[in-house]
Order: C-alpha cells, then structure tokens, then sequence
C-alpha cells in the first residue's frame, strides 16, 4: 500500500496551482464536450434504423479528417502559442456544435463532424502539448495522470448526461450543452495562463528537432493498437447494446459510463505506479489484457458487459497514459506537438482501417463477433512487437528525424 501513501501529498501540491486548476477545468468542460458530441451523433445515427455501418461511416469520417489534420496540428502547436490556437479551435467546436442544434439530420451530422473533428484534432493536440509546462510543478506521471482524470470525468459526465438528456428531452439541448461547454472551456483555459500557467514552448522557434528512433516506432505502435480499441469500443458499442443485448438509450449510458468510469481509474492508476512506466513489459501486458478483456466481450450479458467494459477502460486508459508520459520522456518539448500528431496519424490509420472492415461487412458479424476479431488482432501484434523489441534489445538506435 505504500506506493497509494503519497497519492493524496502529490495531488495536494499539483491543486495548489491555480493555472494548472483553471487547465484541468478546460480539460474536464472540453472532454464532456466532445465525448458528448460523439455519444449524441452516434446514438442518433443508431436509433434512426441504419445500423452500426453508419455509425462506422460517421467515425470514418471523423477518423479521416483527422488523419489529414494531425500533421498540421502538430506543427501549428510546436509552432504558435497554444493557448491561443486552443481557443480558436475550441471557439469553431463551439459552433460546430451549436449548429448541430438546428437539426439532427444525418446529413448534416456528417458534413459538421467534418468541421467538429478539425478543430478537435487541434485543440486535444495543443491542450497534451501543454501539459508539460502547466504542470512542470509536477511530476510528469503525477501531471499526466491528473490530466487524463479530468477528461475521463468529464467523458463520465457526458455518457450519463448526454444518456438522460436523450431519454427526457430533444437532441438540440443536447447539442445546446454541448457548446455551452465549449464556451466554459475557452474561458478556463485564458485563466489558466493569466494565473501563471504556461501555454507556449520554450520557444518553438528554433525549429528542435524530433529524433525517430526505435523506442519511439515502437511506443508510437503500441497507441495506435490501443487508440483502435478506442475507436472500436465507440462505433460497436452502440450497435452491441441496440442489437445483442436489446437495451435502449439509457443502456447504452450505463455501457458508456461503465467505460468512463474504468478509465478514470486507468488515468490515476499510473501514479503509485509511475516507476513501472518506462519498462517495456508493462505496455505489452496491456495489449494482453486488451485482448483477453475484448475476446470476454462475445460471452457476457449486460451487468457482466458493465464489468467487461470498466476493465477495457482501466487498462486501455493506464496504457493512454505510459505512452505520454515516455513519450515526454524522449521527445524535445517544443517537437511533443510533432509526435503527437505522427502518433495519432498511426491510431487513425488503425481506425479506418477498422471503419472500413465495419462499413464493407454491413451487418454480417456481430459486433460481439467483431470484438473478438479485434481480440485477435491484438493479440498477433502483442507478439510482434514482443519479437520486435528482443531482436533490437542491447543494439544502439539509429535515429533519424523529423523537422
């Protein structure tokens, strides 16, 4: 129990900053904002009898607009004051929102999701580049962990929000509280800074250099397998609720909430264990877990899928938050906004390609079915990267890089 003992000491210092309060304010808003967003547009598109290839459809296209994106976002972050491409794209995801109160239809859910994930790749970019320096009081597993604490909250608050607003009022005060929490979340984040915080690198400006070395293929492979899961949970959840279990719109929260609530713990769960963060083991355990947690999928009924669900969450979001905390480790401060674009480029490309094996097979596999696929592709990549990593252990790195 040791390693718990200093959890409440470590918190209580990091909250004693006022900028990083204000930070972990926009984090929270922004994330039920866009959590809720996606949970709203993907229940809509359930519920109105075209299956989950449109809602694999729908993340497609998000996915591929973020694919397109990412680069850019990265170098826009590296190289402009954060804070204030924050605000701009949260400003744009504002509106973006704000129109879809207008009207739920499913055509312009997908012309907005284009506009919505834009922004979105932007913002969530330059919000985890900054957390280095808003949080440089901190240890980077303690900084990390809390940030990721605060948007698994708030993707918490949004599944059992956005899941009782459905069922008792229409979809445009949904959206409506939707933007309004995009407006919370630029005026938390200028406090942030006026309150000591800082948004920008210690000046982008010498155009640093972002080494690619195996270490980093290899973490960079290991987010996008669990990046995937992600992706997978959130276009075959609905369909797995709606179609195999028969449940409704407020099932369908308790699924969501079940997996916001497993990845709160994930995302504080890395502190009293940050000393195992850099070992090469621990990530591969992850994948294990991952596999053997999704394969379970196929088996369970409903309160059993609750369980299922909060343990995909702890171990997919304990595994979210290793890889950024090595990746601040071994990537230069004013190149994170580069890495985090090129690894979100490869869990995009893990997701189309997941969204188009959905979108192609219709209705054919369940989404149980799928799970257990996922399970086994997982798995096979797990081992990959096991060989992968014993071939080049104890031989130097022969990095190159990326301007």
């Amino acid at each position: 129990m040791a390693p718990f003992a200093n959890i409440h000491t470590r918190l209580s210092r990091g909250l004693g900053s006022r900028g990083f309060n204000w930070f972990l304010a926009s984090t929270f808003v922004s994330s039920l904002g866009r959590n809720g967003y996606a949970i709203a547009c993907a229940w809509i598109l359930v519920a109105s009898g075209d299956g989950s290839a449109t809602v694999a459809a729908f993340f497609a296209t998000v996915s591929l607009t973020e694919l397109l994106v990412s680069p850019g976002a990265g170098w826009i972050s590296d190289r402009f004051d954060r804070r204030r491409v924050f605000i701009v794209a949260d400003c744009v995801r504002c509106l973006a929102a704000a129109i879809m109160a207008l009207t739920s239809s499913a055509w312009l859910i997908c012309w907005s999701a284009v506009l919505f994930s834009c922004c979105d790749r932007i913002a969530l970019t330059t919000s985890q580049a900054m957390i280095p320096m808003v949080g440089k009081h901190l240890a980077p597993s303690t900084s990390n962990s809390v940030t990721f604490f605060s948007m698994q909250v708030g993707g918490l608050v949004a599944a059992i929000l956005v899941g009782v607003l459905l069922h008792i009022t229409s979809a445009a005060m949904v959206f409506i509280v939707i933007s309004a929490a995009f407006a919370l979340s630029v005026g938390s984040i200028w406090a942030a800074v006026a309150d000591g915080g800082s948004s920008t690198p210690a000046r982008t400006q010498d155009r640093v250099k972002l080494p690619m070395d195996l270490r980093l293929i290899h973490l960079g492979a290991v987010y996008a397998i669990l990046y995937g899961g992600g992706l997978l949970v959130s276009t075959m959840g609905p369909g797995f609720v709606f179609d195999e279990l028969s449940g409704d719109v407020l099932d369908f929260g308790a699924l969501e909430s079940a997996w916001s609530a497993g990845s709160i713990i994930g995302a504080i769960l890395l502190i009293p264990l940050a000393r195992f963060a850099q070992q090469g083991f621990l990530l591969i355990a992850i994948l294990f877990f991952t596999a053997l947690l999704f394969a379970s999928v196929k088996l369970s009924i409903l309160p059993w899928s609750l369980l299922i669900f909060a343990a995909l969450g702890v171990v997919y979001n304990f595994g979210r938050v290793a890889v950024e905390v090595i990746l601040q480790t071994i990537a230069p401060h004013g190149a994170l906004g580069r890495a985090k674009g090129l690894f979100h480029c490869s869990g995009v490309s893990v997701g189309l390609i997941i969204f188009g094996f959905v979108s192609l097979s219709g209705d054919r596999f369940a989404p149980s079915t799928v799970f257990l696929m996922f399970s086994a592709v997982v798995s096979i990549m797990a081992i990959i990267l096991v060989v992968f990593r014993s071939q080049h252990d104890g031989r130097g790195d022969q990095p190159g890089s990326v301007e």
